[in-house]
């Protein structure tokens, strides 16, 4: 998903109606898809139970030997979710897989294959884009097995990785299990890929470079998943988790909503050299935001696990609808794709 820090168009393309909200666009595809999937289950439930569809993070689907298999898939587009102009090609390669495995870490699952697709344009640096996805795949134990390699008008990554939740062990995480009474977390400041697209974008200017210049930049360039973060989250008991990928805020109107509960944050954890905006609405963190009704179990497992110690930022409410920030509403923010 993109979120506003990145370099993109400033306008969106249109349908025949005009501008197509992304999330209405996915809510009517989805109906269509899974009515197309009654047809091969007259009478069964669609997803079947345990399954989790359109929605998430990532995708569950039961397979036969019981296991069931975590997947998920992005998109980079140049110009949109990267600008070619402040990201290398080894960069937009590594950033590419990363986002994608980074929704796998949302639901505390480990990432073991991956496909790999590149259309661009003539003299597209094809070695690059592969150095990049190969450091990525290396840092996260994940194996790149395939994908396709096609022209296009402007460069375009196309990622989709898979995992496996193991028979007892704990479930997925879900954006839909928060309850009222959950502490919520994140599990690190916010902002600094934010941050650093505005320090790329300033680079040429008079604007004298601090020494975290370079810090905000890589977090921009380079996101990391927090996978450990996640498994250790869903090892915990947490209820709930989202990656912060279109922004604080969007992202946690996306759990609330998903969970059916509202609400009410008393601090936003701000990175180092970013402002309070960035780290509200700037986007493409890729730190966790987790719910959980057992927050001790939670400081213990990261504890354990040699993690830096999560972030409390709130509560969840039982006043659906009720998104707050310091006592009054939450600032709209974030995110969305208009077609």
């Amino acid at each position: 998903m993109e979120s506003p820090n990145s370099g993109g168009a400033s306008g969106h393309p249109s349908g025949p109606a005009g501008p197509v909200d992304e999330f209405d666009a996915i809510a009517r595809l989805r109906e269509r898809f899974e009515a197309t999937a009654r047809l091969r289950a007259p009478g069964g439930t669609v997803p079947p139970v345990g399954d989790t569809w359109i929605g998430d993070d990532a995708a569950v689907v039961g397979l036969r030997s019981g296991e069931r298999a975590v997947v998920a898939t992005d998109l980079v587009v140049a110009g949109v979710h990267v600008d070619p102009d402040l990201s290398g090609p080894e960069d937009i390669g590594y950033k590419a897989l990363m986002v994608a495995v980074s929704d796998l870490a949302a639901m505390g699952v480990r990432p073991e294959y991956a496909l790999a697709s590149v259309a661009g344009p003539p003299g597209t640096d094809l070695e690059g884009l592969g150095a990049g996805l190969a450091e990525a795949a290396g840092e996260t134990a994940c194996v790149i097995v395939g994908g396709d390699l096609a022209s296009s008008p402007v460069l375009v990554l196309s990622t989709a990785v898979f995992g496996v939740a193991e028979p007892g062990e704990p479930a997925p995480l879900l954006r839909s299990g928060a309850r009222p009474g959950d502490r919520l977390f994140v599990t690190g400041a916010l902002g600094r890929s934010a941050a650093g697209l505005r320090v790329l974008r300033t680079a040429g200017s008079d604007r004298r470079q601090q020494p975290s210049d370079l810090e905000l930049a890589r977090a921009h360039r380079r996101p990391v998943a927090r996978l450990a973060e996640g498994e250790a989250a869903r090892r915990s008991g947490a209820s709930a988790a989202i990656d912060l990928s279109d922004g604080l805020v969007a992202d946690l109107v996306h759990l609330a909503e998903a969970s059916g509960v509202g609400v009410a944050l008393d601090a936003v954890p701000v990175a180092a050299g970013a402002t309070r905006d960035e780290a509200l609405a700037g986007g493409e963190d890729y730190e966790l935001l987790i719910a959980t009704g057992a927050p001790d179990d939670l400081m213990a497992a990261f504890r354990v696990a040699g993690l830096v110690a999560p972030l409390p930022i709130g509560w969840c409410t039982d006043h659906p609808g009720q998104h707050l920030l310091d006592g009054g509403p939450l600032p709209p923010g974030g995110w969305r794709h208009r077609f």
